[in-house]
């Protein structure tokens, strides 16, 4: 009789692979339980879209919000505002591109671009300055009626340029869209 007919032949390879199926799903649970351990915590979850009430916000004012630990400017733009956003040239701006979460990565930074709607009314911007994450100041602060960050000098225009100073990019525009009429969703 060969070995390969053997029945110990047979009885050590069903227990090689009894070994191996055990450790192989061993393996995998320990695996599982390190990786859905990075997951996000249900208050993280919580927290990644929040609704913001705009119905209080007057033309000319900003409302601050905080969203995933960062504060967020909600603008509600006057007409100067919006012509002054809208007569810049790309070829004048640090950061040509939107920086808007919204649109495709290489969009452009024109005012209609970095805006929540059509008409420029709404601008909705990540509050935090792209050179060492400092808080602007706002109401039309620094020298282009925007954004200001005293911290280093970084001025940003009416639709949240960058024009002078060291930080390279425009503040982000995030995932926001509207609800309704007096409602922005963030995230």
């Amino acid at each position: 009789m060969s070995h390969a007919e053997s029945p110990e032949g047979t009885r050590r390879d069903f227990l090689y692979y009894a070994t191996a199926g055990t450790g192989a799903v061993m393996t995998g649970g320990a695996v599982w339980s390190l990786v859905n351990q990075m997951n996000p915590s249900a208050d993280v979850k919580a927290l990644s879209s929040i609704m913001v009430d705009i119905s209080t916000v007057q033309e000319g004012t900003q409302l601050t919000v905080k969203w995933r630990g960062k504060p967020v400017f909600i603008r509600h733009r006057t007409t100067k505002e919006i012509d002054e956003g809208r007569a810049v040239k790309l070829t004048e701006l640090v950061d040509i591109n939107a920086e808007n979460k919204n649109l495709p990565a290489d969009s452009d930074a024109t005012d209609q671009n970095r805006t929540l709607d059509k008409d420029g009314k709404w601008l909705v911007m990540i509050g935090v300055c792209t050179h060492l994450g400092c808080v602007p100041l706002g109401n039309n602060s620094g020298d282009y009626d925007g954004w200001f960050c005293p911290c280093h000098g970084s001025h940003y225009d009416t639709a949240g340029r960058i024009r002078k100073g060291p930080a390279p990019r425009n503040l982000e525009v995030p995932v926001a869209k509207f609800e309704n009429d007096t409602t922005i969703k963030l995230g």
